[in-house]
């Protein structure tokens, strides 16, 4: 699965946590979730949760700090899917 993949469905992740639909639709890796995406920090937990299942993967709690915004979460997933490949 590529960086390209992995957006695509994190967009899907993200979606029912986010408030603006109009930013999340135009996300890139740059893209903060707290700042950008209004995301409160309560949800980042349940955001990591639907992604472990999202892509049958665990992630531990020193990734999931890193996970603040897109790219960082792009990262942690791709090493987690090359991981258990």
């Amino acid at each position: 699965m590529d960086r390209k993949e992995i957006l695509s469905e994190l967009k899907k992740v993200l979606a029912p946590y986010t408030e603006s639909k109009e930013m999340l639709a135009g996300i890139n890796e740059e893209t903060d979730l707290i700042k950008d995406l209004k995301i409160n920090s309560a949800n980042l937990v349940d955001i990591i949760i639907d992604a472990e299942a999202q892509y049958n993967i665990e992630i531990d709690f020193d990734a999931a700090e890193k996970m603040y915004n897109v790219g960082n979460c792009i990262d942690v997933i791709s090493e987690k899917i090359n991981k258990t490949a």
